[in-house]
């Protein structure tokens, strides 16, 4: 079975190659574009079994090169990992609205790039278990196998980081989990700082559940639990 294939987006030639270089060393193939257009030209031709995504690129902004992607088989479920200079928290917001699955901000550590990439690729391969069925909690429902949720019956678009997310405290119900622990559980680390990653999610997540956002409580200072 070959390795998985890195497809690297990024105009800057050095960063690029630093990239590549860190992730080649983990033992994973790697592809370089330094366009919207030669992402898409190369995406057409193979698709990758993750995509590293600059944001600020010479013919484009890299969200919506992520847009596309999220709306259109097969890049609805391709992981995509945001690497770029801006790191306001709006513009983290931004990303992970348009699908992305993590997001890292420059200058950043290639190791921990890496690290990263393996993450989100361990939590995206892993199958869940079927036996669970459907979750029910009043008008919303969670069918497990299918990754899909619905509220009174209409289904609710949730990105895969989403859906795990709801299902990790659904599964968990009426127990407080703590940011640290939903960082470990559905992004699979826990580095520091990246706490209030667990917030926008919740906060995503919540205006999507709509009527049933309340069954994801805040507990102040500690984490957030699912009513039971």
């Amino acid at each position: 079975m070959p390795a998985p294939l890195i497809l690297i987006v990024e105009d800057e030639e050095d960063i690029a190659r630093l990239v590549a270089k860190a992730l080649e060393k983990e033992g994973f193939r790697t592809q370089r574009a330094s366009s919207l257009a030669e992402a898409q030209e190369k995406l057409n031709k193979e698709t990758p079994d993750l995509l590293i995504l600059d944001l600020m690129l010479p013919d484009g902004d890299g969200l919506e090169l992520c847009k596309v992607l999220r709306y259109q088989e097969p890049g609805r479920h391709l992981p995509i990992i945001i690497l770029t200079a801006k790191g306001e928290e709006i513009d983290r917001i931004l990303g992970f609205e348009m699908g992305a699955d993590d997001y890292i901000v420059k200058p950043f550590s290639p190791k921990e790039l890496a690290l990263r990439v393996k993450a989100v690729l361990r939590r995206t391969r892993t199958p869940e278990p079927a036996e669970e069925g459907v979750l029910r909690f009043g008008d919303l429902s969670i069918d497990v196998a299918r990754h899909e949720a619905r509220v009174r019956g209409e289904p609710v678009y949730l990105t895969r980081t989403e859906f795990n997310l709801l299902l990790t405290l659904a599964r968990a119900r009426g127990k407080v989990l703590t940011r640290e622990i939903l960082l470990d559980k559905v992004w699979g680390y826990t580095f520091e700082g990246y706490a209030r990653t667990v917030d926008t999610h919740v906060r995503r997540l919540r205006k999507k559940l709509g009527p049933c956002a309340h069954l994801i409580e805040t507990v102040w200072g500690v984490g957030y639990r699912f009513r039971t």
